[in-house]
């Protein structure tokens, strides 16, 4: 019988490749950690890890446990709060799959006010880029995922979630900052600051420039960021100019520090969208939270995303 502690033990230190974080995690010795893997490797008759030059590295057999290992404990705490919902209590631990801009914001405010109504529920949100959304979901590493694209298949189920708004912001002190709108055709002559390529922001911001005649190759790009807290940063500090979603340059727009031009023409909303695994039942605290995000007493909530 495969003993989840162990298990468990060997998933954190696997992901840390440090025995030492995995204890202090975990809340064990460093003896006990060491103890609880080579107990694992006997069990197998295989070498999970080895050292090279004072490095910890997985064996192949190690890569082939890790992900089977995560999703046997994943099942086990599944299991038990399915017994726990039987108390008539929601309770369990939900894991959210996040990989827009708009949803780090949100999200947490509907996570907050959730635990509020149902105490027993902890929800993790986790940071990853889209293409890894339904993956984690399939894997069984996510319960819910916020996605920026309408995805599809037999395996998922999904729901509008909100509309984010992704606006072109200036420094305050920039030419267009008083202008009522810009013509696309202006976009060219400026110094752009873009999301890095994989980005939803990216994609629905050249996807409608194409319909203008406005390709990448024609913009001044001189930067590509991957995070929208330090685009906004660089706007605010002159350098250019920029697509940012809205809640993110919220914080800077109220300062008045970057101001919001309108692009005459050019309508950059796009669907934010949840979606769960469509094949594997859900517990009840994902039920809860699914039909949670779209409870009346949330309005004020999806008014802040869609701003």
């Amino acid at each position: 019988m495969i003993d989840l502690t162990r298990l468990e033990v060997f998933v954190y230190a696997a992901e840390n490749l440090n025995f030492h974080k995995a204890a202090r995690h975990l809340h064990l010795s460093q003896p006990t950690i060491s103890h609880h893997i080579k107990a694992l490797e006997t069990d197998f008759g295989v070498d999970l890890f080895a050292r090279c030059g004072g490095t910890l590295k997985l064996t192949e057999a190690g890569y082939l446990l890790l992900p089977w290992a995560r999703r046997l404990i994943h099942q086990a705490i599944e299991i038990q709060q399915i017994m726990d919902s039987l108390h008539e209590e929601v309770a369990g631990h939900i894991r959210i799959a996040c990989s827009t801009t708009t949803g780090k914001y949100v999200l947490p405010q509907f996570a907050s006010r959730f635990h509020q109504r149902h105490p027993g529920v902890r929800v993790s949100i986790l940071q990853c880029t889209s293409e890894h959304v339904v993956p984690h979901l399939l894997e069984q590493e996510a319960n819910l995922g916020v996605v920026s694209r309408d995805v599809c298949g037999d395996e998922v189920r999904l729901q509008e979630f909100f509309d984010d708004h992704i606006v072109l912001v200036t420094p305050s002190g920039h030419s267009w900052a008083s202008r009522e709108c810009v013509e696309p055709s202006e976009l060219v002559d400026v110094p752009f600051i873009m999301r890095e390529p994989g980005s939803g922001t990216r994609r629905v911001v050249l996807a409608e420039l194409g319909k203008h005649d406005i390709s990448l190759a024609d913009m001044n790009i001189f930067l590509e960021v991957g995070n929208a807290e330090a685009i906004v940063k660089t706007v605010e500090a002159g350098y250019g100019v920029s697509f940012i979603s809205r809640p993110a340059a919220a914080w800077a727009l109220d300062l008045g520090t970057v101001v919001e031009v309108p692009l005459a023409g050019v309508d950059l909303r796009r669907k934010i969208f949840m979606v769960r695994n469509h094949i594997h039942e859900a517990n009840r605290a994902v039920e809860a939270f699914w039909g949670f995000v779209h409870d009346p007493s949330n309005a004020d909530l999806l008014f802040l995303a869609e701003r």
